[in-house]
């Protein structure tokens, strides 16, 4: 007796009940065949009734070519008002420009002279076919038609422009309507039962199938606290059951798998190193913020790409190489804006049987480790070969007063004031040394006061005037200024800043001819203060304007080195005019001298607050 409450509690039986429901449903399908084929015979029918007549599509056609717009746009218009249209609720008329000639409605004739934005109208212009289509708008349905009016003339098909028509589609279907309700009536009291029985049946199917379908969304959507009701232990009770318990061990897994991504994502973002992953054939998956900040790239230009092709090493390595002797690598990305330097150490991931499943990379940051190791090789070098040089001089000369010069009264003094010479010149070197230390870790002090530049220039410049007219001067030469007339203020410390200024100077004079002029130039530009000194010396190569402010870094170094120079004058001038806030810059031509610029913020200044005695 069970077994066969059994059976008739199988959606297989209802299913089957269905058919046999929908077989005795016959006559209504007929019917709605029949309505089917009445609404497409009554559609074709009104859509013959609204063609435009041919006489129509020949005005329009040579309304759309006179070159009169304003003309032709009346004519449209007239043409649109004196045709019969009265199954026709809107006509347009657009030309082969996209821009609409008429229309017939009255509220709407602002749009006359606009571009189209209909972009049916639009296909049709381009495609040269005729576009038809139904449409429903606030419970009315419309069919639009969309018209090329072809000019067929010399055997060439030319699109003057299209029509488009909308007409109402509800006489159609009230007509439709009235039909279809006749036959209802005849054919209702034949599958009123069927229709009862079937919404009985497709409520006892559908109502369990629809919960099991918007469990099913839920659990998709991330949200696993539902449960689908049970009505019964037919195959969806028992597929209710299923998905119940699918749901319990979905969420589960789910915040198992959650717990662990979250764990991972925060140990990625949160460490120092970057840190890239694989699968087993190359490919990259995970990579971290650190990793897209070194490289410089966006998250969806990395992942999905073979590593190989990410790092710049197809040309060097395979995967193989790196699968089979994982290990650390030093990649340089450096280019002309910046310099990046990275250590990479490669390993895998592998099971515990040995399968491996990809590769993990973990970046580091070596550049500034690499930049110090490179400056504290290339420090120790200069300085090295700057003090042997002087230190090999003084040892052969007290050697030589050890020998017995000592006694000669004539080169006895030569070699003690060379001697002299060599030891102040290291001693310079060394003070220069500790002031750049002191610039480079920030305890340099600086006394900083608003100076008038001014009078501090040419203060500098009366300096390097008496030591011309001086009676021991090896060399002459002629300074020349250009100075604006206001006055320019700046807060600088005098004293650092006249010591850029003497350093420059003294190259100037260095390296200028006997009888040179040494132009010097103070003026104001953008609220900046400019100063520059040119000379008319030697001047310097192209590549190495770049470096002349570098550390230790001579054009002619024998010509320095014999003139006493240590390299240093330079790069202490530009750390303190940037101390300033200012700027420092050369311009050089070889064989025609240099000049070198120095920009500083201008201050400005109440001139009556100062006075006109002081510097």
């Amino acid at each position: 007796m069970k077994q066969k409450w059994k059976i008739f509690k199988s959606i297989h039986f209802k299913i089957a009940l269905v058919f046999v429901l929908m077989m005795l449903l016959t006559l209504e399908i007929v019917g709605t065949v029949f309505v089917r084929q009445l609404e497409y015979q009554s559609l074709t029918t009104f859509k013959d009734s609204i063609q435009l007549k041919p006489y129509v599509n020949t005005s329009l056609k040579k309304q759309l070519t006179n070159k009169n717009q304003i003309k032709a746009n009346k004519q449209i218009r007239t043409i649109l008002q004196d045709a019969d249209f009265s199954k026709v609720d809107e006509i347009t008329v657009v030309d082969a420009r996209d821009n609409i000639r008429g229309t017939s409605q009255t509220s709407e004739q602002y749009l006359v002279g606009q571009k189209n934005t209909d972009s049916d109208i639009k296909s049709a212009l381009y495609s040269g076919k005729t576009i038809e289509k139904n449409s429903s708008n606030n419970n009315s349905r419309y069919y639009t038609m969309v018209k090329p009016l072809i000019n067929s003339a010399k055997n060439q098909n030319n699109i003057k422009g299209v029509v488009y028509i909308r007409a109402n589609l509800r006489p159609v279907y009230q007509n439709i309507n009235r039909i279809t309700t006749i036959y209802l009536f005849a054919a209702v009291l034949s599958i009123i039962l069927g229709v009862i029985l079937t919404l009985v049946i497709s409520r006892a199917i559908t109502k369990p199938i629809d919960e099991l379908k918007k469990q099913t969304e839920q659990i998709a959507r991330g949200d696993y606290s539902g449960h689908v009701q049970v009505y019964g232990n037919d195959e969806l009770g028992q597929l209710a059951h299923a998905v119940n318990n699918l749901s319990v061990q979905v969420e589960e897994s789910q915040e198992s798998t959650e717990s662990e991504r979250r764990r991972l994502d925060s140990v990625l973002d949160n460490m120092t190193d970057g840190v890239m992953a694989t699968d087993r054939r190359g490919i990259v998956t995970i990579v971290n913020d650190e990793v897209l900040d070194l490289l410089n790239d966006e998250k969806d230009q990395v992942v999905g790409r073979p590593i190989l092709n990410v790092l710049n090493l197809q040309n060097k390595y395979t995967l193989k190489n790196l699968i089979d002797d994982p290990g650390q690598i030093i990649l340089d990305f450096s280019n002309d804006e910046h310099q990046l330097i990275l250590s990479t150490h490669f390993s895998l991931i592998q099971r515990k049987s040995g399968f491996i499943n990809g590769i993990v990379c973990v970046f580091h940051d070596v550049t500034a480790q690499q930049k110090i190791d490179a400056d504290r090789r290339q420090f120790v070098s200069n300085v090295s070969h700057e003090l042997r040089t002087p230190l090999t001089s003084i040892h052969s000369y007290i050697e030589a007063l050890l020998d017995g010069a000592w006694e000669d009264k004539k080169l006895a003094p030569k070699f003690l004031k060379v001697t002299q010479d060599e030891t102040n010149r290291m001693i310079r070197m060394i003070n220069d040394l500790l002031t750049l230390s002191r610039m480079d870790s920030g305890t340099q002090s600086y006394n900083t006061e608003l100076v008038n530049i001014n009078r501090l220039f040419n203060y500098v410049l009366d300096l390097f005037d008496m030591i011309v007219k001086s009676d021991d001067t090896k060399k002459t030469y002629k300074i020349k200024r250009d100075f604006t007339k206001q006055d320019l203020w700046a807060e600088i410390d005098t004293d650092r800043f006249t010591q850029v200024i003497d350093n420059i100077m003294n190259n100037a004079v260095k390296y200028s001819p006997d009888g040179g002029v040494i132009t010097c130039r103070l003026y104001e530009n953008h609220n900046r203060i400019v100063m520059s000194i040119s000379d008319q010396g030697l001047g310097m190569p192209k590549a190495a304007l770049k470096h002349i402010f570098d550390r230790f870094y001579r054009v002619d170094k024998a010509r320095a080195r014999a003139q006493g120079g240590s390299g240093l004058g330079l790069a202490i001038s530009k750390e303190i005019v940037e101390s300033f806030g200012g700027n420092i810059h050369v311009n050089s031509v070889e064989g025609k001298g240099s000049t070198f610029y120095i920009t500083l913020p201008c201050e400005t200044v109440e001139e009556d607050l100062w006075d006109d005695g002081e510097a």
